[in-house]
C-alpha cells in the first residue's frame, strides 16, 4: 500500500485473501448448523466451541508468540487451519457432517486462532511506524469489513445453497494462499525477551502489565462485558433473521452485509475522527450506540429495519475497534506484545464465548428477542458505570502518548 512499505502490502494482501475465505465461512457455518438443528442452545454452543480455546489457551499462546518467529508461526498455523477446514469440507460433501463434528472443528480452529490471531495482531506495528498506525489499521479494517463481512458472506450463502461443501473448501484454499504471502515478508524480526523464564512467569508478566495500565485495562474489561452482551444476541442471528424477520438464507447473508457496509464506512472515517476527537468521546458515543442497537433489534420485525440498525452498528464497531487497537499498539512494548495481546484477547473473545453460551438459554426462556432486551439493559447500566472512567483514564493515556511523540 502506498507509503506503508512492501511488507505492509504483503500483509494486507494476506489479510485480504484469508478474509475472503473467512467471510464465506461466516455465512456457511451457521447455515450448516441450522440445517442440522433448530435448537437455539445447540446453535449457540457451536459459537461457544470456537471461542472456548481463548479462555483455555490464550495466555499460553501469547508466551509462544513472544518467544517464536511470528511470521513462521502464522504460516504454520494457517496451513493447519487449511487441513482442518478441508477435512470438514470432505465430511459435508460425503453427508457425514454432524453437530459433534462441527463442535470439534470449531474448537480446533479456535485453538489455532489463539496462536495465529495473537501473532497477527502484533505484525502491523512491526512493519509500519507509530505515526502511520491509524492509517495502516484503517486499511486493515477496511479490507476485513469489505471482504469478510460485506462481499464474502452473500457469496458464502450462495455457495452453500449450490453445494454445502464448497464454501468450506474455498476457505481451506484461502488459508494456503495467505500462508504463502506471509512467508514472503522480509526483515520482520521481534525483539527477543530479556531472559527466558518459566511459562508461568512469562504469562504473569503480560497479565501484570495490562492490569497496571489503567487505559488498556479499562478497554479490555469494557470489551469483555460488551462482547458478552453482543454475542448472547448475535450468536442466534441466523435464527433471529429466519424466525423473527422471515428472511431466507440470502436474506441472512444480506443482513451481515448491511453491518459490513456500515463497518467499511466506519473504517474509512476512523483516522479522521481519531485526529479530530478524543478517544474518550468516540468510545462514549460507542457505548450509547451499542445500547440502542440491542433495543432496536429487539423491536424490529422487518429485515429492512434490522439491516439499517446493523449498518449503524457496523460504523460504531469499526470506529471503536480502530481506537482500541491503536491505543494498544502504541502503548505495549514490542517484547510484550504477544503476551499482552493474549490477555486482551482472552478477555475480549472470552466475553464472546460466555455470551454465546448464555444466549441460547435466554432465548429458550424469553424468546428470540430476549437476548437483545437483556443486552440492552445490561449495556445501559454499563454505560452509566463506565462514563466517567472512560474520560478520566483515556485522557491521561492520550496525554502520555502526546509527550512521548513530541519528546
Amino acid at each position: 500500500m502506498a507509503g506503508l512499505g512492501r511488507n505492509f502490502t504483503k500483509l494486507w494482501a494476506a489479510s485480504a485473501v484469508s478474509n475472503i475465505g473467512d467471510g464465506i465461512m461466516t455465512a456457511a457455518t451457521p447455515l450448516l448448523v441450522a440445517s442440522l438443528t433448530d435448537d437455539p442452545l445447540l446453535v449457540g454452543l457451536s459459537v461457544f466451541a470456537g471461542q472456548l480455546p481463548w479462555l483455555l489457551f490464550s495466555l499460553i499462546s501469547g508466551v509462544y508468540v513472544d518467544r517464536l518467529d511470528r511470521r513462521r508461526l502464522i504460516v504454520a498455523v494457517n496451513l493447519v487451519r487449511a487441513l482442518i477446514i478441508g477435512l470438514l469440507a470432505v465430511a459435508v460433501w460425503q453427508g457425514a457432517a454432524t453437530i459433534a463434528l462441527v463442535y470439534a472443528v470449531a474448537f480446533l480452529l479456535g485453538c489455532c486462532e489463539t496462536l495465529g490471531d495473537n501473532a497477527s495482531g502484533t505484525l502491523v506495528p512491526m512493519v509500519v511506524a507509530s505515526e502511520d498506525l491509524p492509517r495502516a489499521n484503517s486499511r486493515m479494517q477496511t479490507v476485513y469489513f469489505a471482504l469478510n463481512t460485506f462481499a464474502a458472506p452473500p457469496l458464502g450463502a450462495a455457495l452453500f445453497v449450490l453445494a454445502a461443501a464448497v464454501p468450506f473448501g474455498v476457505n481451506a484454499v484461502t488459508f494456503v494462499v495467505a500462508a504463502v504471502l506471509i512467508s514472503m515478508l522480509r526483515g520482520v524480526r521481534q525483539a527477543p525477551p530479556a531472559e527466558r523464564r518459566s511459562l508461568r512467569a512469562d504469562m504473569a508478566e503480560g497479565v501484570r502489565w495490562l492490569w497496571r495500565h489503567p487505559a488498556i485495562r479499562l478497554l479490555a474489561v469494557a470489551l469483555f462485558l460488551m462482547n458478552i452482551t453482543l454475542m448472547s444476541a448475535f450468536s442466534l442471528l441466523v435464527l433471529y433473521s429466519r424466525d423473527r424477520l422471515g428472511a431466507d438464507e440470502y436474506g441472512y447473508g444480506l443482513l451481515i452485509t448491511a453491518m459490513a457496509a456500515g463497518a467499511i464506512i466506519g473504517a474509512t472515517v476512523a483516522p479522521r475522527l481519531q485526529s479530530r476527537f478524543r478517544d474518550s468521546l468516540l468510545l462514549r458515543v460507542g457505548l450509547v450506540i451499542e445500547t440502542l442497537t440491542h433495543a432496536g433489534l429487539a423491536l424490529a420485525t422487518s429485515p429492512w429495519v434490522a439491516g439499517a440498525i446493523l449498518a449503524a452498528f457496523g460504523v460504531h464497531g469499526s470506529v471503536m475497534g480502530a481506537v482500541s487497537v491503536t491505543l494498544r499498539q502504541r502503548a505495549v512494548p514490542d517484547e510484550l506484545r504477544g503476551r499482552v495481546q493474549s490477555v486482551y484477547m482472552m478477555l475480549v473473545v472470552g466475553g464472546s464465548a460466555i455470551g454465546a453460551l448464555i444466549g441460547g438459554p435466554i432465548a429458550r426462556w424469553l424468546g428470540l428477542t430476549g437476548p437483545f432486551w437483556v443486552s440492552a439493559g445490561a449495556m445501559a447500566l454499563f454505560t452509566v458505570f463506565a462514563w466517567r472512567p472512560f474520560g478520566r483514564h483515556l485522557a491521561v493515556n492520550q496525554g502520555r502518548q502526546a509527550v512521548t511523540v513530541t519528546s
